[in-house]
């Protein structure tokens, strides 16, 4: 990584928050990122060591369709990222390799409308913060130039979240939680973990089982993982050890 290149990434992350009207924060660099490396869309989780993570960016409706495929299903290119440390460039999804790697995950991302998915993360030394990923809407490799470009990125969306480079109330940043995160997505975050917490009085459970027993409802019946929780939190659906949920309205 050169310095002038360093500078250049730096400089496009800081116009990208002036534009926002916010401090400079890793989901900046996410935007930011899309732009520069030439890819349709991208994504930002925050986590810790083999974790689906927190979702902090989304650049566009499959960027988020993506990330949260990933979470339900429990496979692909940001979770291996998350469970080995290293990028993981899928430039083609409709190849036998990646359906083979994430059976679930490459049918459906191609279905959602992407055709190449590259996923870095955001780690220094043994520290790992998260995953930058990107995807395509044709299959295609990144360039060298461009794939040099989106690892700086990835290293600089790694200092501001380490470094608390957060939105705080007063900085024109309407709308958003801390590092620049959207509140909706925030929210949607949130009424998941409270509803895997729920899952654990149901079920009787621990938090990893009722976790899993979440998205294995979600991808069952093809609903959005984000919809479930909200179904469960509110009391309009509630699922037992045995096998399926009450009707609705049932707590």
């Amino acid at each position: 990584m050169t310095g002038s290149r360093a500078g250049r990434i730096w400089g496009l992350v800081a116009v990208r928050a002036a534009r926002r009207g916010g401090r400079v924060s890793a989901a900046d660099a996410c935007a930011a990122a899309v732009v520069a490396v030439k890819v349709t869309g991208g994504w930002l989780t925050a986590a810790s060591d083999g974790e689906a993570g927190h979702l902090m960016q989304v650049t566009d409706a499959v960027s988020e369709q993506l990330a949260e495929l990933q979470l339900t299903l429990g496979e692909g290119p940001s979770l291996d990222v998350s469970a080995f440390g290293g990028p993981v460039l899928a430039s083609d999804l409709g190849t036998a390799e990646a359906g083979r790697r994430w059976p679930g995950f490459a049918h459906a991302a191609r279905q959602a409308g992407a055709g190449a998915v590259f996923a870095f993360p955001l780690r220094i030394g043994t520290i790992r913060a998260g995953v930058l990923g990107m995807y395509r809407t044709r299959p295609g490799p990144l360039s060298a130039f461009q794939l040099g470009d989106a690892l700086v990125f990835a290293d600089t969306a790694t200092l501001l979240l380490l470094g608390g480079h957060d939105d705080t109330p007063g900085d024109g940043a309407a709308g958003t939680a801390p590092g620049g995160q959207p509140a909706g997505l925030a929210l949607r975050r949130a009424e998941i973990d409270q509803a895997t917490g729920m899952l654990t009085v149901q079920l009787g459970t621990g938090i990893a089982e009722a976790f899993i027993r979440l998205r294995a409802y979600a991808y069952g019946n093809d609903l959005r993982l984000g919809d479930v929780a909200r179904d469960i939190v509110a009391r309009r659906l509630r699922l037992y050890p045995d096998s399926g949920p009450s009707p609705d309205g049932e707590a």
